[in-house]
């Protein structure tokens, strides 16, 4: 027989779920009020911008999202027509196509980041000490997360961090 979750676990499931729900509603609130299009803009164009050439395949920008993106096509074609990143054909395979990041996709992400780092300030920052943040991270990285990848860390470029 198999074993079922305890009490313990299924509330922390659900405290999880919430928790998640309730802060990526905050940040998408505060970056609305303060003038940006949706979170996962930012996310798309800080993908697009750290990746080596400034392009990706709109399937590894999916994939390397922070937060779910369920129709990215979408998302892609509103990123092109603001004229934030731009389609280029594969000219190894001519039915590919790659997605590449503006210099003014590169401009918004960056102001957008003003923003998305106050809202994570507010949110969480100002809710956990730093030691704190620190076991949050270590217990998510034990449910299968990665707190730890060094490119998601602060660092010397601010804006280029989520």
């Amino acid at each position: 027989m198999k074993r079922k979750p305890s009490s313990e676990a299924t509330a922390a499931w659900i405290r999880l779920m919430r928790v998640q729900s309730r802060v990526l509603d905050a940040v998408e609130h505060d970056l609305k009020k303060a003038g940006f299009p949706p979170l996962a803009w930012y996310d798309a164009l800080f993908e697009l911008s750290r990746s080596p050439r400034g392009e990706m395949r709109p399937v590894e920008l999916e994939r390397q999202m922070l937060i779910p993106q369920y129709s990215t096509s979408r998302l892609i074609d509103r990123l092109v027509d603001e004229g934030l990143a731009v389609r280029r054909e594969c000219k190894m395979d001519k039915r590919g196509q790659f997605i590449e990041i503006t210099e003014a996709g590169r401009e918004l992400q960056k102001k957008m980041w003003q923003a998305y780092s106050a809202a994570i300030e507010r949110h969480i920052g100002s809710k956990l000490s730093d030691g704190d943040a620190l076991r949050l991270c270590d217990l998510l990285d034990r449910l299968g997360c990665s707190c730890n990848d060094a490119a998601l860390l602060p660092g010397k470029d601010a804006a280029g961090v989520r």
